[in-house]
């Protein structure tokens, strides 16, 4: 049972009210006389005039109480569960990294939240939602305990910064206009959240100092790598950082940053050594205090170049900009060629090609017109305006390919793939007879076509990356992988492989995927994201959501007997005016003679 109005409850006044008036007794008139036969019998009344004096037990006072009692009832409106009513509730819990330090603290603030928030209703359907749009349900069901228990289990806070206002969407649609949308985060926003959602923030200010990403350079033989650590508390912070191998640790270093400050820390990586990882001393936010490290490997190409003198610079600098290049001299066998198309020569390579034309008339004019740039993924948001061309000999354009870029009526750059899956970088003019290698674009285009034909590659690649970062890998066909990862103290860790050949990295350490006798994959992973280890804005919300008006009328019904409770109000308040009139009666009475006149 609840109370539409609690307010009611303060009718309850009136009792003391009622039990006052009845302390309070009228003064009795003296009439001397001479006998007492001739006096009716009275009720006993104060000799002393109004005072308080012991309480009398009458009829009236009963019955003023019970209108009182009545009247309060009536007032509060009370009202009975409805039976089989269903409160819907969808709590879309912010999935960010930062709210792992307060993971425990929201599930401590849901705990005494859900009954108020079932209200009166005999259900409470529980649906909960992470704030990644593509994630699974957390939960769905009607079991707190149930509820609980995935929440601990499912809820892995791990991902950086993200628009809610998908997942509220759904969570609004599942719960309908009537249920209840909460959205539990560590900020309270500054605009109120979509979909009528209600907010618990949980988190509060923490001094947090974490490192915010790392490097390698090589120096002679040796390999050394940087790590950036940044204090993002608003106090001086002193840490000490050491590396950690399988056979032992370093002696611990301190450094001290001031608020806000940054500090690079280095060592040589350790040749030939397992599980290597930088680890700070640790606080409040233990995700950013270790840093699992791996020697980085990328795939290897296998270039070949088509010899021509007019482009052997370009050729050159082209291959210095990118890592894990090795020259090859068999063009059967080369992942790329760089080639020199000559109109009067005209052969092209058959596999993977960056093909650049060659004019040896050098006589064309300066091309005119508009540079219009596709919205391609290799092109898009390259600046191809500041491109000067010269006329000259035009390739053999396909109806299947992809024009990049034009100018008016020319193509300039096409991209040509073949049946086989081979892809070839077509520019249609002689690049010394332009400014095209003083161009941004053309090395970002340059290096996206390349990487592109390395990530296709099915061969070894060790590399360092942050948390919740794909990471493509071409495998063989119809062989599974064995997916093998583990934390940076080297227990294992769980490893799913969705979407063909992207693999979720879970939270940090090392992993490893091998085909065969193949390692295709030696990777460390990493918490790089430094927007999730500032927690100075965070702050907790005061209260909590309540259910409504309209959701305790929807559960819930009104007094069956309020029209019985209304009629015996009525009958009190009658019967109790009835007697206390019957005094006022003997008003009437002939007055008493008195003594002289008898």
């Amino acid at each position: 049972m609840t109370l539409a109005n609690p307010l009611g409850l303060l009718a309850l006044l009136g009792i003391p009210a009622v039990l006052a008036i009845h302390f309070l007794q009228r003064k009795a008139k003296e009439i001397p006389i001479s006998t007492l036969f001739l006096l009716e019998h009275t009720r006993r009344q104060s000799p002393g005039g109004r005072r308080f004096e012991r309480l009398s037990n009458s009829l009236p006072l009963w019955l003023q109480i019970l209108a009182v009692l009545l009247l309060a009832w009536l007032l509060c409106g009370p009202r009975f569960p409805r039976p089989g009513s269903v409160q819907r509730l969808a709590i879309v819990f912010d999935s960010s990294a930062s709210m792992a330090a307060f993971k425990t603290t929201a599930i401590e603030r849901l705990h005494p939240l859900l009954p108020k928030l079932r209200g009166q209703a005999a259900i409470l359907e529980i649906t909960a939602l992470s704030a990644t749009p593509e994630s699974p349900r957390i939960y769905s069901g009607s079991s707190p305990e149930e509820f609980f228990t995935a929440l601990e289990k499912n809820w892995q806070p791990v991902t950086g910064p993200l628009d809610s206002s998908h997942s509220l969407r759904l969570a609004r649609t599942i719960a309908s206009t009537e249920g209840i949308v909460l959205f539990i985060t560590d900020t309270i926003p500054q605009a109120p959240p979509p979909f009528s959602a209600e907010v618990i923030s949980v988190g509060k200010p923490l001094e947090n100092t974490g490192m915010a990403g790392v490097s390698f350079d090589q120096e002679n033989d040796t390999r050394i790598w940087k790590a950036i650590v940044r204090n993002y508390g608003t106090s001086p912070a002193k840490r000490s950082w050491s590396l950690v191998t399988a056979n032992g640790s370093s002696t611990p270093r301190e450094i001290e940053l001031a608020p806000g400050g940054m500090l690079t820390i280095q060592s040589a990586f350790p040749a030939g050594a397992e599980n290597v990882r930088v680890v700070l001393l640790p606080d409040d936010f233990p995700a950013d205090d270790v840093l699992p490290l791996v020697a980085p490997a990328p795939k290897s190409l296998n270039v070949f170049t088509t010899p021509s003198p007019a482009f052997e610079p370009l050729f050159q600098r082209v291959l210095r900009s990118l890592d894990g290049i090795t020259a090859s001299n068999d063009a059967a066998t080369a992942d790329l060629h760089l080639v020199a198309y000559n109109p009067l020569d005209p052969s092209i390579a058959t596999g993977n090609a960056v093909v650049f034309n060659l004019d040896e008339t050098r006589s064309g004019a300066w091309m005119k017109g508009g540079i219009i740039s596709d919205t391609h993924p290799l092109a898009a948001g390259l600046n191809w305006q500041p491109l000067l061309v010269r006329e000259s000999v035009s390739l053999e354009a396909r109806p299947s390919d992809i024009i990049l870029v034009r100018q008016e009526n020319r193509p300039l750059i096409l991209l040509r793939s073949a049946p086989s899956g081979t892809r070839q970088l077509l520019f249609n003019f002689d690049p010394t007879l332009s400014n095209l290698e003083q161009q941004p674009a053309f090395i970002v285009l340059m290096h996206r076509f390349i990487e592109s034909l390395r990530d296709a590659k099915i061969a070894p690649l060790a590399g360092n990356f942050e948390t919740n970062q794909s990471v493509r890998l071409s495998l063989k066909p119809d062989i599974p992988p064995l997916v093998t990862a583990m934390d940076p103290a080297g227990s294992p860790l769980p490893a799913a492989i969705s979407s063909g050949n992207v693999t979720t990295l879970p939270v940090a350490g090392f992993l490893t995927v091998r085909q065969d006798s193949l390692t295709l994959l030696d990777a460390a992973f990493h918490f790089g994201d430094p927007r999730e280890s500032d927690f100075t804005a965070c702050s907790p919300t005061t209260g909590d959501p309540a259910s409504g008006a309209a959701a305790l009328a929807r559960n819930t019904v009104p007094d069956p007997f309020k029209n019985l409770w209304l009629l015996l109000l009525t009958a009190a308040l009658i019967f109790s005016w009835h007697f206390v009139k019957q005094p006022a009666a003997a008003k009437n009475h002939p007055e008493v003679p008195s003594p002289e006149a008898i």
